[in-house]
């Protein structure tokens, strides 16, 4: 029984945790032909998964696994959260067949880099029946200057480009209406029979939900 693979995916790592879609039912979807920039998420793991399977074909792991995962971004500055970009990379590797579920990985280790030509993630997978993992955090001898980190001044402004809420001002009553706007084909929902994703940002009708699928 194989009890080893390894994935290298070539260019900047992404993640879908601040996107979620979800149906009347609260199912979470990820729409991939809606022709729209959230479509990325769902076509980043399928090409994981095509990668995955093409890198290590017939090989399936079925046991508990140890994962190293080192992902190299292309800005140091501008790039995603690291500590939640596990979930899109293990989403595309289970969908390859490689592992039967992400619930195998019981030990996983995660390191950040920068390769500004090369951008990209490099997965190794061990099954414990064979190998084990030891690691030390030890004290430097020379101390380097820190890397801080600043909090995020957020916009409390409304930003114009939403295009969730049509703001229309009626000048002779002087009122403002709200209108719930489709992302896909930017007609007014009239109705509540619509999917919200993106923590509520983006409306989606039913009917250009139902074209998806």
């Amino acid at each position: 029984m194989t009890t080893y693979a390894k994935i290298i995916v070539n260019g900047s790592p992404i993640t879908k945790s601040n996107f979620k879609l979800h149906n009347i039912n609260g199912r979470a979807i990820l729409p991939s032909n809606s022709g729209k920039y959230h479509d990325r998420y769902a076509l980043y793991e399928q090409e994981i998964a095509l990668i995955a399977r093409n890198q290590n074909p017939d090989i399936v792991l079925e046991e508990s696994l140890i994962a190293i995962l080192k992902v190299y971004y292309k800005s140091e500055k501008r790039h995603p959260d690291t500590i939640n970009i596990t979930k899109s990379i293990f989403d595309g590797i289970e969908k390859s067949g490689l592992i039967i579920n992400d619930a195998q990985i019981t030990r996983i280790i995660v390191e950040e880099y920068y390769d500004k030509q090369n951008p990209r993630f490099e997965l190794e997978l061990f099954g414990e029946s064979e190998y084990e993992i030891n690691y030390s955090i030890n004290k430097k001898s020379i101390i380097d200057n820190p890397k801080l980190y600043f909090p995020i001044k957020k916009n409390i402004l409304k930003r114009d480009s939403d295009k969730n809420i049509d703001k229309n001002i009626n000048s002779n009553k002087n009122t403002v209406t709200n209108k719930n706007i489709c992302a896909i084909c930017n007609n007014e929902i009239k109705t509540k029979d619509y999917m919200t994703a993106d923590g509520g940002k983006t409306l989606i009708c039913k009917k250009c939900f139902n074209k998806l699928f």
